[in-house]
């Protein structure tokens, strides 16, 4: 009989070898390749990663799992990482953790207020209302797409329990005035940093600085576990909360195949249930199966190993596309980091200036034709979205800014599938199509490129 490890040993191998015949590296043709906004970027080792997890047959979280939670805790600078089936689900989880009576007169309850941007993607808003909360929307500035300060400061009510916002593009924001006014007013910060893995303020990654954070693996990000989003804490008993809620919402906290990890299985009298109640039957919370699976875990602990070189190869490029498109600011809002930041960049975002000779609209259709990828600034301003169009909002002043969001707002590629040709293709398109417009500056454009090492 064979031994199984031999076996193992000879399936990775063909895997690793399998990977460059099935995936190999093609050539860019200007026009024909897709230029992407994002895209999955895997390697032989993740592959081999993944099999090996299948190999086991472990189809729950598992080992890779515990492995990942651990390491991609230590990796931003909190004690505890719950992993789970997605970004968004990450967000619901971090919301509903917060209101749980076991948090007593630090609860959330129905009616309570929690501030936020009016733009972004619509997933950080989403779970405030799905609890019966009140988001307070307040206004962004340009060029950061993140809250003006001040607002933030003027949205507390009695009301206000928490602020809860997204680092925009990978763009802190303002961290500083946030984590005061949470620690002035008895807020609770969540951070949505989903599309910020890797940047930080004041040299701290972000992600650990709330007390609650998100994070999303979908392979739009700076890693993939395909779906995939972890919720980060620094605080026990969040993170027994969150668990909760991601396992069914019982009170029970063993792994899943194990028993009896408190040692009192059967000796539990929770709520008006019978002395004894099998623990891993007691809920105390009304909760969810959010939970991750070890494959997809696999691949995220392959990923981390390659992080600081993808977070390295976002800055880069998103240097060279700033540089490349410096003289261009007559017709576009370039993008700037916050003060105090060092942005792991998710986007290139431009405004398109409201006295341009063009319109977004223009812009992109120019760009696509190309097959260069463009997004939107995710929902906009979400106000004007027809999902909400009767959900309660706050809104404090105007949200003039966001509209400008929603009308002239687009961002390209920066992630780490790119090269600096398909980069330098973008620069030389975008200028191209402002020279076509026929109002360029003398002396500003056929410079595509110049200055970009």
């Amino acid at each position: 009989m064979t031994d199984p490890s031999v076996l193992r040993s000879e399936i990775l191998d063909l895997v690793k070898r399998f990977h460059p015949a099935e995936f190999p590296t093609r050539p860019f043709i200007p026009g024909v390749s897709p230029v992407p906004v994002s895209g999955r970027i895997f390697d032989a080792n993740d592959m081999v990663s993944l099999v090996d997890a299948a190999l086991d047959f472990w189809l729950t979280s598992g080992p890779f799992t515990e492995e990942f939670e651990r390491r991609f805790a230590s990796v931003v600078g909190v004690r505890h990482a719950l992993f789970c089936n997605s970004g968004s689900s990450a967000n619901l989880l971090a919301v509903a953790t917060l209101t749980s009576p076991k948090l007593r007169a630090k609860q959330l309850r129905p009616g309570d207020e929690v501030i936020t941007c009016a733009t972004g993607f619509p997933t950080t808003v989403n779970p405030i209302i799905q609890h019966g909360l009140v988001p307070v929307l307040v206004d962004v500035d340009l060029p950061s797409y993140n809250a003006i300060p001040e607002r933030l400061a003027e949205a507390i009510s009695p009301r206000t329990k928490a602020i809860m916002m997204a680092h925009t593009l990978g763009n802190p924001f303002n961290l500083d005035v946030a984590t005061q006014l949470a620690k002035e007013h008895g807020l609770w910060l969540i951070e949505d940093n989903c599309d910020a893995l890797g940047s930080t303020y004041r040299g701290q990654l972000t992600g650990s600085f709330g007390d609650i954070a998100t994070a999303s693996f979908y392979p739009a990000h700076h890693i993939t576990t395909g779906e995939g989003g972890c919720v980060l804490t620094r605080r026990p008993l969040l993170r027994r909360i969150a668990e909760s809620f991601r396992d069914w919402g019982r009170d029970c906290w063993c792994a899943p195949g194990a028993e009896n990890t408190c040692g009192r299985r059967f000796e539990w009298q929770l709520g008006e249930l019978p002395v004894g109640y099998d623990h891993k039957y007691i809920y105390s919370h009304i909760g969810y199966n959010l939970k991750g699976t070890d494959l997809q875990a696999a691949i995220g602990v392959s990923q981390l190993d390659k992080l600081p070189s993808l977070v390295e190869t976002r800055r880069r490029n998103w240097a060279r596309l700033q540089a490349g498109l410096a003289n261009l600011e007559d017709f576009f809002v370039l993008p700037a980091p916050t003060v105090h930041s060092d942005p792991s960049w998710f986007g290139f975002s431009l405004t398109v200036r409201e006295d341009a000779p063009f319109r977004r609209r223009d812009l992109v259709q120019f760009l696509e034709a190309r097959q260069i990828g463009t997004r939107q600034l995710f929902g906009g301003n979400i106000i004007r979205q027809p999902a909400y169009r009767n959900v309660p909002f706050r809104v404090v002043g105007d949200l003039s800014n966001s509209d400008r969001v929603m009308t002239g707002t687009l961002w390209i590629g920066v992630y780490h599938g790119l090269t600096n040709e398909m980069l330098d293709y973008v620069i030389e398109s975008i200028h191209e199509f402002v020279a076509e417009r026929g109002k360029a500056l003398p002396g500003r454009l056929g410079r595509s490129s110049e200055g970009v090492a």
